[in-house]
């Protein structure tokens, strides 16, 4: 079962609570009461969803022939676990399957209790967990929104409405911090298998328009996190305590530089790739943390 766990990408599940974390600091902010056993239950729907994309993102990768070509790194490149344990590829596809439908079912549960703001939100969800890897990543631009997307807007916003928020300037800011961060860490985590990609057909931004021009979007993305950032506290949306989620945005700003540094080399310099990551776990904490303390 070694690839099949690894195929979870367990490491990575952290960035799953830290949106949660930031969709409950909405609700609460909005005066809201959250249920601890209605909060297990979006946890268990949203962690599903980021294991079921991954499984099937590394089922498919292998079948493509990707995984065996691609310079691994911490942080992207593929687990390796099926390469070297090709036998255990139908437990890695069944993985997926069985975790989306966990997903499903969670969905299923709260539009049942009528939280009817989550069905455009997870139709959109499960259509990218199952077009990410063979049509999403064939298309540069969808490639580049859809992770913010699955992991903005989707899972922050779809916590606020199945923990019962209101549509607000809040949830919907706080939304769009992942939205851009997410977007960052799947752009950049790209760079270091752009000649792998391409022989596996795949077309996604940096492939479509090269390194320096994704680079280029990259800032664009950190700056428009620290816009949102600014302006929801100046409108009175966040709490001025949330300008410290600017201090956990810095880590992005460490992983520019280094991609402006290395390019597509990036992955020689894996601590480039790690600040992405902690800024992307940072960042929504931070947030969610202020609007629950505040």
């Amino acid at each position: 079962m070694q690839a099949v766990i690894q195929s979870a990408r367990g490491p990575f599940l952290i960035l799953t609570p830290m949106c949660v974390l930031a969709g409950v600091g909405a609700v609460v902010a909005q005066g809201g009461h959250v249920s601890v056993a209605d909060l297990l239950l979006v946890l268990l729907g949203a962690l599903s969803a980021h294991i079921s994309v991954n499984a099937l993102n590394e089922y498919l990768d292998f079948r493509s022939g990707i995984d065996l070509h691609t310079r691994r790194t911490p942080f992207s490149g593929g687990s390796g676990g099926l390469p070297e344990h090709p036998h255990e590829a139908s437990g890695v596809l069944m993985l997926g399957i069985v975790t989306l439908a966990i997903t499903i079912l969670v969905g299923l549960y709260f539009l049942l209790q009528g939280e009817y703001g989550l069905l455009p939100l997870g139709l959109a969800g499960v259509i990218i967990i199952v077009a990410y890897t063979r049509h999403i990543h064939r298309s540069p631009w969808l490639c580049l929104i859809a992770p913010g997307f699955g992991f903005g807007l989707a899972m922050v916003a779809g916590t606020g409405y199945a923990l019962g928020a209101s549509d607000s300037p809040t949830l919907w800011l706080a939304a769009l911090v992942p939205f851009f961060l997410v977007n960052n860490l799947l752009l950049l985590n790209q760079y270091p298998d752009i000649e792998a990609d391409r022989a596996g057909g795949r077309r996604h931004f940096p492939i479509a328009y090269g390194v320096k021009n994704s680079t280029h979007v990259f800032a664009l993305n950190l700056l428009a996190v620290a816009v949102v950032l600014v302006l929801g506290v100046v409108a009175g949306w966040f709490p001025r305590w949330s300008l410290l989620a600017l201090i956990a945005l810095l880590p992005g700003v460490m992983a520019w530089r280094g991609a402006v540094k290395m390019g597509a080399d990036i992955g020689q310099q894996p601590q480039f790739m790690a600040a992405n990551v902690v800024a992307n776990l940072l960042t929504p904490a931070v947030l969610g943390l202020t609007l629950i303390l505040a």
